[in-house]
């Protein structure tokens, strides 16, 4: 009986660690700008004033180019919470809406990957990507931590 003992004990530690990794925080995030707008500074309702294609100049008059991740991904969905208090799939109405009068939303790309190429190579470009995996060919202007708050020009964390 021991062994069954110890066996259960192991069983249970190794489901116990699994359910806390399937739990964890989301990540910390990064919003990110081409390296010419890296002086600008921007507050979370700046931010959503942005990604709801409301304000489209930077200060220097450059257009702003907002770029998501797909609407099904973890990180986008953490940003569309801390931002507008929404999941992605609340703000379809919004997006339908403003389409039929010629609004297009925010360029969508494919990972976190591509998120730093598209604003790293694009004049006026935005966008947020898992703050471990910034670059220096991009700015960080914030951080939005895993409960959601903004924290303005913030180092990103060591990963």
């Amino acid at each position: 009986m021991p062994g069954v003992r110890r066996l259960a004990g192991l069983v249970l530690a190794l489901l116990a660690g699994w359910a806390a990794a399937g739990s964890q925080a989301p990540p910390t995030i990064a919003v990110i700008v081409s390296p010419a707008n890296a002086q600008v500074r921007l507050d979370l309702p700046d931010i959503a004033l942005i990604y709801q294609r409301k304000r489209l100049y930077w200060p220097d008059g450059t257009r702003v180019q907002p770029v998501n991740l797909a609407a099904d991904q973890p990180l986008r969905q953490a940003f569309s919470r801390a931002v507008f208090g929404a999941d992605p799939a609340a703000l379809d109405s919004y997006w339908n809406e403003l389409y039929f009068r010629g609004v297009r939303p925010p360029y969508v790309v494919a990972s976190n990957e591509a998120v730093l190429r598209f604003v790293a190579q694009t004049p006026g470009a935005i966008g947020y990507v898992d703050a471990c995996l910034t670059s220096s060919a991009v700015a960080v202007v914030g951080l939005i931590d895993s409960a959601g708050h903004w924290h303005r020009g913030a180092t990103p964390p060591g990963c």
